[in-house]
């Protein structure tokens, strides 16, 4: 009989050893936070040349990459056929073993004057077997992961009159409760939800326009909430009636409301590109929010959603690079003066945990894989290696990876990859 340190043992490490990692299902992850439980990785990166499992072209487009078990699914743009000037976004599915393409769901996608105009933005989610997507100018709707039988379909621009902003829809549908929750636009309906059988609305709140940013449903002392950041204020709403529970002001420029929003231990946390962060404290009651301060030095991303650790929150600065502060402060700790990713006019990265203490990986806009520490006293690079080129018409990476099982998948305009994180 084996001693039970040792039972306990071998449940912990042997999956992480065999490289039966998480799947990536979801914006942001599994947990929709960034966190990720990775396999055991080596001491360097592998080599590309022998890493790569996989390389398949697809189309452009802005929407990141999400995976469930053997299947990988993203959004992309092509040409319509004969002479139609109208595009199509294409809803695709992958096989994760060869690449080869399972199912593909297309629709008519007019983009107009849409700028930044290469195709879909939001990632899917895909949530108990059905894959949720959100178009560029309004397509949403439900799919059966493993077919693409379309379950429901709404075009919410054609039929809701949904305002689409300068740069598209960009928000990962939110599932819960039976319920799919989107930031569309609609007339006195920023935020809508629908039901996820048969599409059909169950309420929409604010009047504000679209912006970019992908509603979170936190968990307050006083109970379960959405929290929405739009171009004008940001919201605290009731997830099941819709109803505004309090409302704090943060009119941005061009109404880039994009990075997600973070809430930890009463504190809910936005981080905008022009005007700066706002964190709003959060009371007893369901109304209580409040602003508990305001920074706009070193605090101000723009897409990268920042990441939490204990006490500590990482950010990409639009200047600074990565930088590490106090949530419950604002105070700034130290930053990596543009190590991780370089500065540009809209520097990005994304950023995971990797179950291992301060230990992250992040993929940047110039194609580049990193794995390093976070450390209480600093930013410490450990490996990097380079996985992908910028396409046209892009020609940067802004698309999030998916990091599932032993592998990283990354896509450009041109070309969808999977890269094997270990050595197995």
């Amino acid at each position: 009989m084996k001693h039970p340190l040792v039972v306990a043992f071998l449940y912990v490490t042997l999956p992480l050893s065999l490289g039966l990692a998480e799947d990536w299902p979801d914006w942001r992850g599994p947990r929709r936070d960034g966190t990720w439980n990775a396999p055991l990785l080596p001491r360097r990166l592998p080599a590309v040349e022998s890493a790569r499992v996989w390389s398949k072209p697809i189309g452009p487009g802005y929407a990141g990459i999400s995976v469930a078990g053997d299947l990988l699914y993203s959004l992309d743009r092509v040409p319509a056929p004969g002479q139609n000037p109208d595009g199509q976004e294409r809803i695709l599915c992958f096989n994760t073993k060869t690449g080869d393409i399972v199912w593909q769901h297309v629709y008519p996608a007019h983009y107009g004057n849409l700028d930044y105009a290469s195709g879909p933005r939001a990632n899917p989610a895909i949530v108990d077997g059905i894959v949720y997507t959100l178009g560029a100018v309004g397509m949403a709707g439900a799919l059966d992961a493993a077919t693409g039988k379309v379950l429901w379909q709404r075009d919410l621009r054609a039929e809701q009159s949904a305002t689409i902003p300068a740069w598209g829809l960009a928000a990962t549908p939110l599932v819960l409760d039976g319920q799919v929750i989107l930031h569309a636009g609609l007339p006195k309906g920023s935020v809508v939800s629908l039901d996820i059988k048969t599409g059909n609305e169950r309420w929409r709140a604010s009047n504000d326009p679209a912006g970019y940013a992908t509603p979170i449903l936190i968990h307050a002392p006083f109970g379960r909430q959405l929290v929405v950041w739009t171009p004008e204020h940001i919201l605290g709403i009731h997830p099941d009636k819709g109803t505004m529970e309090w409302s704090i002001p943060y009119k941005v420029t061009y109404g880039v409301s994009i990075a997600t929003p973070i809430y930890h231990d009463g504190i809910v946390f936005v981080s905008g590109f022009w005007e700066g962060s706002k964190a709003i404290a959060l009371g007893p009651a369901r109304t209580d929010a409040k602003l508990h301060y305001e920074e706009n030095r070193w605090l101000r991303g723009l897409m990268a959603p920042p990441l939490r650790f204990d006490d500590d929150l990482f950010l990409l600065d639009k200047k600074h690079g990565l930088v590490c502060f106090e949530l419950r402060t604002g105070k700034k700790k130290w930053d990596d003066g543009n190590a991780l990713t370089p500065s540009g006019t809209n520097p990005q990265a994304s950023f995971v945990w990797t179950g291992r203490g301060r230990e992250i990986l992040a993929f940047n806009s110039d194609g580049d894989l990193i794995r390093a520490e976070l450390a209480r006293d600093g930013y410490r690079e450990i490996d990097r290696i380079h996985l992908i080129d910028p396409a046209p018409p892009s020609n940067t990476l802004w698309s999030n990876p998916a990091f599932a099982g032993d592998s990283v998948y990354v896509r450009s305009d041109r070309e969808v990859m999977r890269y094997r994180l270990t050595n197995d």
